[in-house]
Formats: structure tokens, sequence, C-alpha cells
């Protein structure tokens, strides 16, 4: 970490650093709380699944192989025909928002996992 300087601006202490220190420190609060989140129980992906996700693979197939289900499976546990999931995971179809959540219960994932580059800030 570089100079730090400390200022006192109307009678209030401010602390100036280097927009890559700032950076580092935010990688870092973000780094612990992620961890936190493990440390908690929270599942994480494979980082495969992720870079196939990024990398446009269709995020429904990809979480269904993870969990080892077969398109049927999937099919019969979110009530849904095989060959309109077949249809969703092929990108023909969207899918409707209910349909989605149903295969997210089924899989346990959260609706946003479904979608790449979505972010809380």
């Amino acid at each position: 970490m570089g100079d730090i300087q400390r200022l006192t601006i109307d009678g209030k202490s401010y602390v100036l650093l280097s927009e890559d220190d700032y950076e580092d420190l935010v990688d870092g609060l973000r780094a612990e709380a992620a961890m936190a989140g493990v440390r908690a129980g929270e599942e994480t992906w494979p980082m495969e699944l992720v870079e196939a996700k990024s990398n446009g693979e269709n995020p429904v197939r990809l979480y269904r192989t993870y969990r080892k289900m077969t398109i049927t499976e999937l099919a019969d546990a979110a009530g849904i025909s095989q060959p309109y999931l077949s249809e969703i995971e092929a990108g023909r179809k969207t899918g409707s928002v209910d349909v989605l959540r149903r295969i997210c219960k089924v899989l346990r994932i959260d609706l946003e996992d479904l979608f790449v580059n979505m972010k809380d800030d």
C-alpha cells in the first residue's frame, strides 16, 4: 500500500489514498465477504461452470448437468414437457418467468443465476 494522507476539512477527518490502493482495499473487502459466505455454507460454483456460462453456454443446461440431472428428470420435476425444456436449453424459447422459477427451484439456484454479468452494485 502506498502513501496514505490524513486530512482534516471543516473539522472532519478524511483519508486520501491512491486509486490503486482504494481498489485493492475494495477487492479485499469483497473477497472477505465471499469467504464469509463460503464459511457460512453458501454454495460455490466450479470455475469450468462459471467460464462456460460467461462464454455463452446455456445456463439451464450447465446447472442441470452440474446437478447430474437428465433433461427428462428436470422437466418432470419442474412440471414442464421435455421438448419445451429442450427448446429453452437450445435458446429457441426463453421460458416464462414462472417456468424459469420452477426450473431454478429444482436446480437449487437463484433466478439471477440464469443471467450473465448481473452485479449487486
